[in-house]
């Protein structure tokens, strides 16, 4: 696919930048509310929407974390920053870092390193979790057990209807593990 001329032209039309190579910063976090520290891939809509996670910021008054647990944030194409839903760093999650991957219906799917359970010395193994368009947070799986998998951090991937990713600790051996949740 890399070789051929055809898939390197498709390539390049999903760069927007100017013939000089100038960088166009679409928003800048501010490191409260609106999130900080975004690390992940980006998914977008049919209306040119993106949308990602932060590693921190949120709620910086409940979190656990003195700088926020992490925000799913909606970019809109004027570059308007919303955040969708603000981790609490309990039951709900902590630590997005594998960002969001998207369904027909406009749910949010991802993973937190940390929160779920009370496991892994109380700072919990992570979650699978789902955000409905409304901004309602549903926890799919609360990782709690070293041979079932603990602190998911990559990107999810969506196939008839089952969620598969990877956790970096758990196992016979504690080398990782793949996993699946049904959404």
């Amino acid at each position: 696919m890399w070789g051929d001329w055809k898939g390197r032209r498709q390539l390049r039309r999903g760069v927007q930048s100017t013939p000089d190579g100038t960088e166009t910063v679409l928003y800048a976090f501010q490191g409260g509310s609106d999130g900080a520290q975004p690390r992940s891939a980006l998914v977008s809509d049919a209306a040119g929407n993106f949308y990602g996670t932060s590693d921190v910021g949120g709620n910086t008054q409940s979190c656990a974390a003195p700088d926020g647990c992490g925000v799913v944030f909606k970019l809109a194409p004027d570059g308007t920053e919303t955040a969708l839903y603000a981790f609490e760093g309990g039951s709900d999650g902590n630590l997005p870092f594998a960002g969001v991957i998207r369904d027909k219906s406009g749910n949010l799917y991802g993973t937190t390193y940390e929160g779920g359970s009370t496991a892994c010395h109380g700072a919990g193994c992570g979650t699978v979790f789902k955000l409905a368009p409304d901004g309602t947070e549903t926890v799919l799986y609360a990782f709690d057990k070293r041979n079932k998998g603990r602190n998911p951090a990559a990107a999810l991937l969506l196939k008839s209807g089952i969620l598969y990713g990877t956790a970096v600790e758990g196992g016979t051996d504690n080398d990782g593990v793949v996993f699946s949740v049904k959404k």
